[in-house]
């Protein structure tokens, strides 16, 4: 059956009248009249009683009323939806972010884009990189911050930052009093990274691995801040980057010293589906991003005296 037909008889059915139907839907009564004839002809039989000016559904009409009320209120529903999804740049943004520039980067961040865009609707999952892409396949992130996937032939990559990675280790461990690590130490010393599907941590047991160096322990863990906690407690020491331990630095709560000569060293990125033009919020988003970024502690120059 033709959905215009169905919504105008549902308009009659609940006017009771042509001509109050005809005044919501903007129609003639006679072009009312003559959908209502074509839609009585589809179903078979008559919808309708007619008491002078009035229109009273029969028993057939109160039965393909009741039928029709709920599909007709979902096809409404999408419409508004595609509506909305037409405006989705203006509007809605949808972002992924590494769980450790949730706490350090998004947030000042977005304080400042909600500042431009007062009546922007932001949705934000958080997860590994690895994830976010899975996401921003599926079309359910508009913009993914993070380090740089491996693999990026579907994606756009915007340069944000580059960062170094280093230990962190207790201000109270053997580590803090400057003497050279030997690599019998490395292997002993109990490590805690971040999970283990990460890009960081392939990152890093490719870093230990050139070095032939097997740590004799290593922890996962799932929280960056449970990490601090643990390494702040001498259970072990971990692979950061200062940045992410900003705050316990200029404490003194944690020291850090480069992981050897060689540097080890992140890109971060904002990626986006291959060839998909930015609306305005997203451009404001990544500049804000590269401009709060800029004020980071990113390596082992920036390490407190």
């Amino acid at each position: 059956m033709d959905t215009r037909l169905l919504k105008i008889f549902s308009a009659v059915a609940r006017r009771g009248s042509l001509v109050e139907a005809s005044r919501e839907l903007h129609l003639t009564p006679s072009a009312l009249s003559h959908s209502l004839k074509a839609l009585e002809g589809d179903v078979g039989c008559r919808l309708f009683d007619r008491a002078g000016k009035r229109m009273l559904l029969n028993q057939a009409g109160e039965h393909l009323l009741a039928s029709i009320q709920e599909p007709l209120a979902a096809l409404d529903a999408a419409a508004a939806s595609l509506k909305n999804l037409g405006q989705w740049g203006q509007s809605h943004l949808r972002l992924g972010a590494a769980v450790s520039s949730c706490r350090q980067i998004v947030p000042a961040v977005v304080r400042e884009l909600k500042k431009s865009f007062p009546k922007l609707i932001l949705r934000i999952e958080s997860g590994d990189m690895a994830e976010m892409v899975d996401l921003i396949a599926q079309n359910k992130i508009d913009l993914a911050l993070g380090v740089r996937p491996e693999d990026a032939a579907d994606l756009d990559m915007r340069p944000m930052f580059e960062d170094e990675l280093l230990f962190a280790f207790a201000s109270t461990h053997p580590w803090a009093a400057g003497l050279p690590i030997t690599r019998d130490e490395l292997r002993r010393q109990p490590l805690i990274l971040y999970q283990r599907h990460s890009f960081t941590s392939r990152l890093v047991d490719d870093y230990f691995r050139r070095l032939d160096i097997v740590p004799s322990t290593v922890m996962e863990i799932a929280s960056i801040e449970a990490i601090k906690e643990l390494v702040k407690l001498n259970l072990g020491v971990s692979v950061l980057a200062p940045w992410v331990a900003d705050r316990e630095l200029a404490r003194g709560t944690l020291k850090m010293r480069p992981l050897g000569p060689k540097i080890l060293r992140r890109r971060w990125v904002i990626a986006h589906r291959a060839g998909r033009r930015l609306s305005l919020a997203e451009e404001t988003f990544c500049r804000l991003c590269r401009n709060h970024t800029a004020g980071l502690r990113l390596d082992r120059k920036d390490l407190p005296a």
